[in-house]
């Protein structure tokens, strides 16, 4: 069952001593601590040290540590006790400013297996998907952790996330990275290996008990059923999908259930800006399309949605055009999709196995 917990997620968790100190074993490790935290910086920290080209390290202090490049060495015990966005030279008198990591940070340069939901679309999915504090959201396609993170960070402490995800191994690493971000296990989150549409009724026995289900997947239009069935009346469905035949089969998927409103798709281009001096112009490269983002929400139950009247170009509701088999993802075709079908590459079990040592080897690096 979905629930909600208010135990504190950001409060470090200290492991068992590894050792007696230097050189009799070895070096103590420092507590893990979560990222949802300000204040001055304390052993267990990461740190994101920017040095004057703008280049990016991220640390972990440790007693005793040391960072070591060409320039120089710098040594934790500079920065432990500091305020957050200090400014410190190494031995050389190399400046770095020293800041803690945002979450977009952590979500562009965590280890990953599967591909993440970028900044720019995990920021929509809060706003359009009104992920609210205490909202009980089911999430499928857990990937590699990035979407999960901003979900628990924006349900709070009383709200609760369940995550759906097929595949074992991404779900190892999904783990790993939503601890690694916050900690400790987070106590609001649970994680579920199966199918969407045999794990989503088992949650809500007595009834709807899901304000919102989020869906990143091969064939969301598959799970519409078992969405609507566990959505509260009012409730938000909001799907990820990559590519324009997704986007069509899901919508007429929508519409074809009766009880979701009709549903809003959209899709994202940011474009960042160079800034220096009177040169003010567009960056030569942007954030393009990722993916697209689709809404409708649940009517009370048992209730038909109401029919929005439009003036369609002629043929676009052609019932013999959007069944037919050459048609195959807008509307006709009943053949069970693959990645292939969207050109998605599979992930290699070795690329798993280094995004699991990534992270845990990121921890205390």
């Amino acid at each position: 069952m979905l629930g909600s917990m208010s135990q504190n997620p950001s409060e470090p968790v200290v492991p068992a001593p590894g050792g007696t100190g230097q050189g009799d074993g070895p070096a103590p490790r420092a507590p893990r601590r979560g990222l949802d935290r300000s204040g001055p910086l304390d052993l267990g920290d990461k740190v994101q040290l920017s040095d004057a080209k703008g280049r990016l390290h991220t640390i972990t202090l440790k007693p005793g540590g040391e960072f070591h490049t060409h320039r120089g060495v710098l040594r934790h015990d500079q920065l432990i006790g500091a305020e957050d966005g200090t400014t410190v030279t190494d031995n050389h008198g190399t400046p770095y400013q020293a800041l803690r990591p945002l979450y977009s940070d952590y979500m562009l340069s965590m280890p990953r297996g599967a591909a993440i939901i970028y900044p720019k679309d995990s920021a929509q999915i809060l706003m359009w998907g009104d992920i609210f504090p205490g909202a009980r959201v089911l999430e499928a396609g857990v990937g590699s952790g990035g979407l999960t993170t901003a979900l628990l960070r924006a349900v709070g402490p009383e709200g609760s996330v369940h995550s759906i995800e097929r595949r074992e191994d991404f779900a190892e690493v999904a783990r790993e990275n939503v601890e690694t971000y916050f900690g400790a296990t987070h106590p609001a989150w649970d994680l579920t290996i199966g199918d969407f549409q045999d794990v989503a009724p088992t949650l809500a026995p007595e009834g709807p008990a899901v304000d919102r289900v989020v869906l990143d997947m091969l064939a969301p239009w598959e799970c519409i059923d078992a969405a609507a069935e566990v959505l509260v009346s009012g409730g938000v469905f909001l799907a990820y999908v990559a590519t324009v035949t997704q986007l069509s089969r899901t919508a007429e998927a929508l519409r074809d259930h009766g009880e979701f409103t009709e549903p809003s798709a959209w899709e994202s281009f940011v474009r960042p800006w160079h800034l220096e001096g009177l040169a003010v112009r567009p960056e030569h490269r942007m954030n393009a399309h990722t993916g697209f983002l689709l809404t409708a929400r649940r009517t009370a139950h048992g209730t038909t949605a109401m029919t929005r009247v439009t003036r369609p170009a002629p043929g676009s509701r052609d019932e013999a055009e959007l069944t037919h088999p050459d048609n195959e993802g807008f509307g006709g075709g009943v053949e069970e999709w693959g990645p292939e079908d969207i050109g998605e590459r599979g992930v290699a079990p070795r690329k798993i196995k280094r995004a699991l040592r990534d992270i845990r080897q990121g921890r205390d690096r």
